[in-house]
């Protein structure tokens, strides 16, 4: 997919995004979660990440039932070798254990004590 393509994509997945991924998003916009800024739905090579924080080089994926494990491992695999980390969670853990993830999601971070 090219750039503008890409970018295109990107704004339409922000315009559309699913009640797990508005609920991570509210938690995670502003810097709200261990003062680490994210950003939603942002290209990353070929892909668009979910959510994406730079300077801890962490991508957040919220997985439905659409995702297949064969693609999302090599899509692991592509961000990895370019440096990110990359965590996996289901829509419905994100909506009904929402701490949990967002705890998972602080670890993660650089600095995790800090909230």
């Amino acid at each position: 997919m090219r750039q503008n393509a890409r970018c295109g994509f990107a704004r339409q997945l922000r315009r559309e995004m699913t009640d797990a991924e508005q609920l991570l998003w509210f938690h995670l916009r502003n810097r709200a979660l261990a003062g680490m800024k994210f950003r939603r739905q942002c290209p990353v090579g070929p892909f668009v990440a979910d959510f994406l924080c730079a300077e801890a080089g962490l991508i957040v994926e919220v997985d439905g039932s659409q995702h297949g494990a064969g693609v999302d491992a090599a899509r692991t695999r592509f961000l990895a070798r370019r440096g990110y980390r990359v965590l996996r969670f289901w829509n419905h853990d994100v909506l009904v254990r929402t701490t949990q993830v967002l705890e998972a999601i602080c670890e993660a971070l650089p600095h995790s004590g800090r909230n």
